[in-house]
């Protein structure tokens, strides 16, 4: 096949319209193969002899979308010293758009013997690999705009795209657990009513499943071992494998946007699914194992692992940095996508062993017109030394806050963390405030993929986790739980309404907590995982959302779109600035801030340190809102109470009416599901109000 030189850049398989330009970084290479396969999968190859800046590159005329290829590449292979070209094996392209196909675990996927590791191996690959597809990158966006939520009216829900739709009746079979189920008017219809305005996707770059998982017969189902940084993981199509995928993620985005919800992506940039030096050969290690991954500079043939995963990618290399910010733009630019969520987003910042707040990645992304305009979401630790980094990034980033997660976990199971869930309740501003941040730098949430659903945090005190093959040694045992009194299922009429009321408390805490309330699937409709505390490789039962459950949970689903109504409607709940605790020019001479005691006292410090402190009101001011609309004017809201009593007796609190306001009414109380946050459940003429053990009950001024 005559091939012409074509062009170093843009880096990947470009097809315009009449052929394919291939190119390929790598400089650790001597030659490069391009691998083209036939309808019956016979090879043929293309030697690349054109190189530009360690880019090694050719056009094909009449080559165009669909067509099934790889690379081989030629060059040292010595382990020892991090060297790892692999002729015999076929790679997958980093830059690549499409995969059809998977792995098929066999030892000629690895560069050495299983019987005699320090013998290479040179049986083909090509039969066991799945092979990258050159694309249509053209596609009909119409009208499509971004949505642009700003962060204060954010809510996020974190969803799994075959979890999420697999089990909903009203999907048709053929798109169930695919992005055409997501985009399903159904779907779409449901995150309304519960006023989700993004949703965050587990992994939906190509990613493939461990060996030692599918020999237990499981797999990598959350998605968390990447392969493909510029692919939508086939098996989320309901379209096919070859190219169809990028289309239908496509859709199911334009689909989405057209509601009014952006889409979030959770990606994996950290490591990739090739692991330590035993794993295989598919992709980066046998393309330029130096570039792409942090070797042990005392013994290279040793991975550097920060993320617990055997490998952690080298973003002190250029070109791999570029891969990532090349995978980020094109995510924005060309699939149209919201924001990223940066899974163990501590590892990135490492540029020599500690976290650099300053890192050369961050200062990417800062400079970046593209990128520095999407919303940028830290899981902020990863596994090294040092790696817990909550409230330590950028200004530009916002942060999965685990210390709102731990607080509040432990405030409702009764622990004393009154004076922690205060600065929860109210944005962190311990953690955010100092480096110019605000609120909606804390992305809040109770429960997340990783841990206990909201159900199973108020049923088991412990995981419960032996369906996973590892004897319950897995996931986290500090899941800051309460079971209620019975672990697991319960048929005690009251251990059954208590655990409702906890859900309900959590779910009230959420929503009206400053800064961005994310919800986790199914939730809403009391999803339950048995116990299971990490699901990752269960796709099953155990972790797809059951629709079915949404009829016997309506109390709690509406109870869910209450609050998410009560929150949209009233800007106390989603201040731009933090509280200042003082008066604030409101015009009745109140703060915009007050913790009281039981009594109505303002809080003193040993107050925050008593046995009482499981019971706290807080008064939220809405005439004393300081941050304006988007067009300068004023915003003003009602006054608010919340009383928290977290304690196991009731307690009654005293309003001081004489400082506070008059004229209050119940809109909130968790103690029963009933009652609508647009119209109070009730005025109150007295100024004592019982709340139960275990309850919420919130105030609103009724002028």
């Amino acid at each position: 096949m005559h091939i012409w030189p074509g062009a170093a850049y843009p880096l990947g398989a470009t097809w315009d319209g009449w052929g394919t330009n291939f190119a390929l970084f790598s400089e650790a290479a001597d030659r490069v193969e391009l691998c083209l396969f036939d309808e019956a999968g016979a090879e043929s190859r293309i030697e690349l002899t054109e190189v530009d800046g360690f880019v090694w590159h050719g056009y094909l005329p009449a080559i165009g979308p669909g067509q099934r290829y790889g690379y081989r590449v030629h060059g040292p292979y010595d382990p020892r010293r991090g060297r790892r070209c692999a002729p015999s094996k076929l790679l997958l392209d980093p830059y690549g758009k499409a995969f059809e196909g998977d792995v098929s675990w066999n030892e000629a996927l690895f560069d050495y013997q299983w019987a005699e590791p320090r013998k290479r191996n040179t049986v083909n690959s090509a039969p066991f690999m799945p092979k990258s597809v050159v694309i249509n990158p053209f596609f009909d966006w119409g009208n499509d705009r971004p949505p642009r939520i700003p962060y204060h009216e954010t809510v996020i829900y974190e969803a799994h795209v075959r979890g999420l739709t697999l089990r909903h009746p009203e999907i048709p079979l053929h798109q169930r657990g695919t992005y055409a189920g997501l985009a399903h008017p159904a779907v779409i219809e449901h995150l309304k009513r519960i006023g989700v305005t993004a949703v965050e996707l587990l992994p939906v770059h190509q990613f493939v499943a461990e060996q030692a998982m599918v020999g237990r017969g499981l797999t990598n189902y959350w998605g968390y071992n990447t392969i493909g940084f510029l692919a939508p993981h086939n098996h989320y199509s309901s379209a096919g494998q070859r190219g169809e995928q990028v289309g239908e993620f496509k859709t199911m985005v334009k689909a989405l946007h057209t509601a009014g919800i952006e889409v979030i992506m959770d990606v994996v940039y950290n490591h990739t699914a090739e692991g330590d030096g035993r794993g295989p050969t598919l992709c980066f290690r046998g393309i330029d194992n130096h570039a792409y991954y942090r070797l042990d500079d005392g013994n290279p043939w040793r991975y550097v692992d920060y993320t617990g995963c055997g490998n952690s990618l080298n973003v002190r290399h250029p070109h791999s940095l570029q891969l990532i910010m090349d995978s980020l733009r094109y995510w924005t630019l060309e699939m149209h996508v919201d924001g990223f969520r940066f899974d163990l987003a501590s590892a990135l910042a490492r540029e020599l062993h500690d976290v650099d707040r300053l890192s050369t990645f961050f200062d990417l992304v800062q400079q970046d017109p593209v990128v520095s305009q999407v919303k940028l979401i830290a899981e902020p630790w990863d596994v090294g030394e040092g790696g817990y980094q909550v409230g330590n990034f950028p200004p530009l980033w916002t942060e999965w806050n685990g210390k709102y997660r731990d607080t509040v976990r432990d405030f409702w199971r009764g622990q004393p963390a009154a004076p922690e869930f205060a600065s929860r309740l109210t944005g962190s501003s311990d953690l955010y405030e100092t480096s110019g941040r605000r609120p909606v730098a804390s992305i809040n949430f109770v429960t997340c993929h990783d841990g206990f659903t909201l159900a199973d945090l108020v049923s088991y005190d412990g995981k419960h986790n032996e369906g996973n093959g590892e004897d319950n040694r897995d996931g986290t045992d500090d899941n800051r739980s309460w079971n209620c009194g019975v672990e697991g299922p319960a048929e005690d009429p009251e251990i059954i309404a208590l655990r409702s009321r906890q859900q309900r408390n959590f779910l009230v805490t959420l929503f009206l907590s400053q800064g961005v309330p994310m919800l986790t699937a199914g939730d809403e409709i009391g999803r339950t995982q048995a116990g299971n505390n990490n699901a990752y490789c269960q796709d099953n039962e155990i972790s797809w959302v059951d629709w079915s459950r949404a009829a016997g949970e309506r109390d709690l689903l509406a109870f869910t779109q209450k609050l998410a109504r009560l929150r949209r409607h009233h800007p106390v709940f989603r201040r731009r600035r933090f509280f200042r605790g003082a008066y604030a020019g409101s015009g009745d001479g109140t703060a915009d801030l007050a913790w009281l005691t039981p009594s109505g006292e303002e809080m003193t410090d040993s107050d925050w340190h008593a046995s009482y402190a499981k019971s706290v009101a807080v008064f939220l001011n809405g005439s004393a809102i300081t941050e304006p609309d988007p067009r300068g004017d004023r915003v003003t809201d009602r006054k608010f109470l919340l009383l928290f009593n977290a304690g196991a007796e009731p307690i009654t609190f005293t309003i001081p009416e004489a400082r506070l306001g008059t004229d209050w009414e119940i809109v909130i109380d968790t103690e029963t599901p009933r009652g609508d946050p647009q119209d109070a459940i009730g005025f109150l003429p007295k100024t004592k109000v019982e709340v139960d053990r275990h309850a919420i009950v919130v105030l609103r001024s009724r002028s």
